[in-house]
């Protein structure tokens, strides 16, 4: 049994994703929701599959992969969690709540912790902005962060 190299895989699955999706109207962003989905980011290697598959230009897919947010280079850890940094949230002590967290992890926005348990990520409002401010762990939203909902998600995401 030979073992396929890693970009082979990605780029045999990238090509069986845009086979499924191709069809879809505006197909380029849930193509790339599913690669990240199949992967946990966005591999280099799949952006010149997805630019061919779709009669793209590299640039434009890259363009697009860059602009998202969402869309990651590297896999997240096991955790991610993002906190909202728009004007609400701000005004209510998000940057305080983000320093907080940033020290007590030990990472800055877009990075992992070193043993892989969490990622932490800017967002630009969550509609909670009555509730702020606000953050999202694993797809769940947390209003009215103070020091002792910080310390709850911090022990649930290294635990």
């Amino acid at each position: 049994m030979t073992m396929q190299p890693a970009s082979t895989e990605i780029a045999s699955r990238t090509a069986a994703i845009i086979q499924e999706m191709k069809g879809l109207e505006g197909p380029l962003l849930p193509i790339l929701h599913e690669i990240q989905e199949e992967f946990g980011h966005v591999p280099q290697a799949a952006l010149p599959v997805i630019a061919d598959g779709l009669n793209l230009s590299r640039a434009e897919v890259h363009g697009v992969v860059t602009f998202y947010h969402d869309f990651r280079a590297r896999p997240a850890g096991r955790h991610v969690l993002k906190l909202c940094q728009a004007e609400a949230c701000q005004s209510m002590g998000s940057d305080s709540v983000a320093a907080k967290i940033k020290q007590l992890l030990g990472i800055g926005f877009h990075e992992t912790t070193s043993d892989g348990s969490v990622t932490l990520e800017p967002v630009y409002c969550l509609g909670l902005c009555a509730c702020s401010p606000s953050a999202m762990l694993d797809g769940e939203v947390i209003g009215r962060l103070d020091s002792e909902k910080i310390d709850e998600i911090l022990a649930e995401v290294r635990s």
